[in-house]
């Protein structure tokens, strides 16, 4: 095949020896602050993305165009999901508090999967706790790598 008829983004991921980020096919539910960083990320991405190529950085800019798309598709997507005030049960957005069978306490606030962050206390709507909480409410119990856990608060 002729070189003329390659993709110029294909070029650009030959030149770092990248591929593209994969895109998950699970809904794409963000919080308001989920949005708000997916809107930094672009803005970012377009600034460095400007420095690149007024520095001719093709490798930068292979790698930077990459992230656009990513970023780009995941706004493009992106559904803005907001808890009801007052909800009895667990749902997208909002903050569960657990307790396990041996006493051990635990909060997670159930994300969009770009925002997700365990180490923060925020986890995934597509982990299999974020799954097995949903429509739960307080009292309930879910069991989760051979672990029971009560919910014990929402918010």
């Amino acid at each position: 095949m002729s070189r003329a008829f390659t993709r110029e983004e294909d070029s650009e991921n030959a030149i770092a020896g990248i591929g593209e980020r994969p895109v998950s096919q699970h809904r794409n539910l963000v919080t308001p602050k989920g949005l708000a960083m997916i809107d930094a990320e672009l803005a970012g991405l377009r600034a460095a993305l400007a420095n690149a190529e007024t520095a001719s950085d093709r490798e930068r800019i292979a790698l930077v165009s990459r992230d656009l798309r990513y970023w780009n598709a995941r706004r493009e997507n992106a559904e803005l999901s907001v808890p009801e005030p007052n909800s009895g049960v667990v749902r997208f957005g909002m903050t569960v508090s657990l307790e396990g069978e041996d006493g051990a306490a635990v909060s997670w606030h159930i994300v969009g999967e770009d925002e997700a962050d365990p180490a923060k206390g925020s986890i995934s709507h597509v982990s299999p706790v974020a799954r097995a909480l949903f429509g739960k409410a307080v009292g309930d119990t879910i069991a989760v790598n051979g672990r029971e856990w009560e919910v014990v608060g929402l918010g």
